[in-house]
């Protein structure tokens, strides 16, 4: 009984961290300027990461992409002007703006939150 118990809460707890930190659903549309700044529908900032040094390539997977989770082009989105769609390592595709892989940060709880900017030693920005 208590370890059925114990797998339950940890069940729950594990659903309720990854809800937490779940990205917008994908889009089919471009991100959005609000403000001088790439946004999600939703209007959660968007991010480049420096280390996506290859156009057209992210380099952040695994435990990156669920700090950093992309921003994910629904399955028929088309590229406009200079957003794109990219192939991820996992499959998903992500929107991309002149190259640039654009992602929300998990730490972001709310639309206009920046707390991404400038994280990881300045590998982190805005995406304008």
């Amino acid at each position: 009984m208590l370890k059925s118990m114990l797998s339950t809460a940890a069940l729950l707890a594990a659903f309720a961290a990854g809800s937490a930190f779940a990205a917008d659903p994908a889009s089919a549309a471009p991100p959005m300027n609000k403000g001088g700044m790439f946004v999600t529908a939703s209007g959660m900032t968007l991010y480049t990461f420096d280390k996506d040094a290859t156009p057209g390539k992210s380099v952040c997977n695994g435990p990156c992409a669920t700090n950093w989770p992309p921003a994910v082009a629904a399955d028929g989105a088309k590229a406009a002007g200079d957003w794109t769609i990219i192939s991820r390592d996992d499959g998903l595709k992500q929107w991309a703006y002149k190259g640039k892989p654009v992602y929300a940060f998990a730490k972001d709880t709310k639309a206009g939150d920046t707390t991404g900017d400038g994280f990881l030693n300045g590998a982190w920005h805005i995406a304008k």
